[in-house]
């Protein structure tokens, strides 16, 4: 039992615990909690907190969602959600703007960054595996208001994710099929699969994101040894590359001003180019925070989500690291096609290294993987966002309508309404006019999931201070992120930083462009206007370390373990095959 569970016991109707005084009386006393499985938040609104725990939340009238996604489910969306166009494609521009070496580092630096955020979710998602994840944590450990701002900003910047993700998947397609006028059709053709695998519910969206996630995992891992095997000189045309293009023209660019006309020069000039590529960097890796989403559905939580995060980090590791060094020795970052902005696999670097050896039918082989990967990303906003808005019906932050699930466990009108919006993509089509109001719409949203890892890294912060304060061990969690607190603060310094200067290149000599700036802030600005106005609205208040609530829900989570125990074994050899795969 949890050294938690002697305090919960001992709390008497309407009495404060050593683990949660509670002197404003801000919660239901214990005999409410334990019969109805109710938490009720600092602000006063009462959530389905422990139904949470056990149901992933719900009531009788409403339903709840079940628990259908399994351990190799949980290990291939964390892994699939950061696997996608950003490094297939993407990284082409970031090897322009940065150089080989500028690639490289960017692209590591930013993993361990990313492990830092990653292993403080993995703490608090596996001793509260509840809907919504991280907009639980933020409300519960820091402040309600920051969990609305939170959510409805991570709800929004995957639901107008979907239909980007559509245009793209829809131009990847022009590869094969030049023809403007069908773009609509794909489109439409696209969209309509999204919509039918999330209508079919949690089970079908983890196993196509297995399926689709491993084609993406195959694919770089071969990519990576094709690389090094063209490195080496093994290619048709038995060129050696070696580490030609880190010596000429040279192991890092440099920042260009006056609208590209002019660089800075020097060793400055080169650091300011690799920050640039180390901020792109951080926008390839969003989407590994979606396990956070998936903790309300997951079987045997406490075991799955401690293994995923473990393995996924380790994995995203080498294929980031070794994908982007491969592309740093086989292309030049002066060569013109990294920037031709077509979007589909002739602007991919790993296509140009292998036309540039001779090979013929592999890059239609990577647009399709290009293909699924976008398509796999629009699959994944859709299940994320519509999560984070059934989430948020529990805790009373929108609509009660919200909570409503089919008897399969279905979130129905947060995946209907959610969905809706992929009908955006088809302003893509409808000339400049629409495109430009499209554009803007998704600008919204542009840096919010850098916002969802400083708000994750936050509360885990409070989280680790609170347990201190009220005299609380981790000894005994299942699982506990390491270095901690440094890991965190340094984490959470970095992401300040970044968020800070991610625009930062508008504002060199020359580079002043709206549209970007607008791009790189308006959703810092709307983030925290939304937590101010929620705050106000609502008189939320900060939540003091010594009040902050780790008793509710804990003793249903113990007895969740010892059932998922003995359901969930290994005693196969197929099992035990799978459980050392994922």
């Amino acid at each position: 039992m949890s050294d938690y569970a002697p305090a919960y016991e001992k709390t008497t109707p309407g009495s404060p615990s050593k683990a949660h005084p509670d002197p404003n009386n801000t919660y239901d006393n214990a005999d409410v909690e334990k019969a109805t499985g109710r938490y009720v938040a600092p602000d006063g609104v009462t959530v389905e907190g422990a139904g949470g725990v056990i149901a992933a939340g719900g009531d009788d009238v409403h339903g709840h969602v079940q628990r259908t996604l399994k351990q190799r489910h949980m290990a291939m969306i964390a892994l699939g959600g950061a696997i996608g166009t950003g490094l297939f494609v993407g990284s082409g521009s970031a090897l322009n703007t940065g150089g080989p070496v500028g690639l490289w580092l960017g692209y590591s630096i930013m993993g361990g960054l990313v492990y830092s955020m990653m292993v403080a979710l993995g703490e608090m998602a596996t001793l509260y595996p509840v809907s919504g994840g991280f907009t639980h944590y933020a409300s519960r450990f820091v402040d309600p208001s920051l969990g609305f701002a939170l959510g409805f900003n991570y709800w929004y910047s995957y639901a107008i994710t979907i239909p980007t993700e559509l245009v793209a998947a829809a131009i990847v397609i022009s590869y094969w099929d030049a023809a403007s006028t069908h773009t609509a059709a794909y489109i439409a053709a696209l969209l309509v699969l999204v919509w039918a695998i999330n209508l079919l519910g949690a089970r079908a969206y983890g196993e196509t994101e297995f399926w689709f996630s491993s084609i993406k995992v195959i694919t770089i891992v071969g990519l990576i040894i094709l690389g090094i095997v063209l490195m080496c000189g093994g290619g048709p045309n038995h060129d050696a590359i070696g580490f030609r293009y880190w010596r000429n023209p040279g192991p890092f660019n440099y920042i260009s001003i006056d609208g590209g006309d002019a660089v800075v020069g020097g060793s400055w000039g080169q650091f300011l180019a690799f920050w640039d590529v180390f901020v792109q960097a951080a926008f390839s890796f969003i989407g590994t925070e979606i396990i956070g989403t998936t903790l309300g559905e997951a079987q045997n939580p406490r075991k799955a989500v401690p293994k995923a995060i473990r393995r996924v980090f380790y994995r995203l590791l080498f294929f980031y690291v070794g994908g982007t060094f491969v592309i740093s020795v086989l292309v030049p970052y002066t060569d013109p096609r990294l920037l031709n902005g077509s979007g589909t696999a002739t602007s991919s670097p790993f296509v140009i290294a292998i036309n540039n050896a001779g090979i013929k039918a592999l890059p239609s082989i990577i647009n399709a993987v290009i293909l699924v990967s976008a398509w796999s990303a629009a699959n994944s906003d859709l299940y994320a966002s519509s999560r984070t808005l059934y989430a948020l019906a529990l805790e009373g932050k929108m609509p009660r309508i919200f909570r409503k699930c089919t008897k399969s466990g279905l979130p129905i009108w947060c995946v209907v309404i959610t969905g809706l919006f992929g009908l955006l993509g088809f302003m893509d089509t409808g000339g400049d006019t629409a495109q430009q109001a499209f554009d803007w719409l998704y600008n919204l949203s542009a840096v919010t999931g850098l916002l969802t890892w400083w708000a994750i890294l936050l509360s885990y912060l409070r989280f680790y201070y609170g347990l201190r304060k009220q005299g609380l061990s981790r000894h005994d969690f299942v699982y506990k992120a390491p270095f901690q607190p440094y890991l965190s603060w340094f984490g959470f310094a970095m992401f300040s930083i970044i968020i800070f200067f991610n625009g930062f290149t508008v504002f060199m000599k020359g580079n002043w462009d709206t549209g970007n700036f607008f791009a790189a802030y308006i959703s810092v600005f709307i983030f925290f206007i939304v937590w101010a106005a929620w705050k106000i609205g609502k008189r939320t208040k900060w939540i003091p370390l010594d009040q902050i609530d780790f008793m509710t829900g804990r003793r249903e989570l113990d007895e969740m373990e010892e059932q998922d125990q003995a359901t969930y074994t290994t005693d196969k050899w197929y099992q035990k095959v799978m459980s050392i795969l994922f």
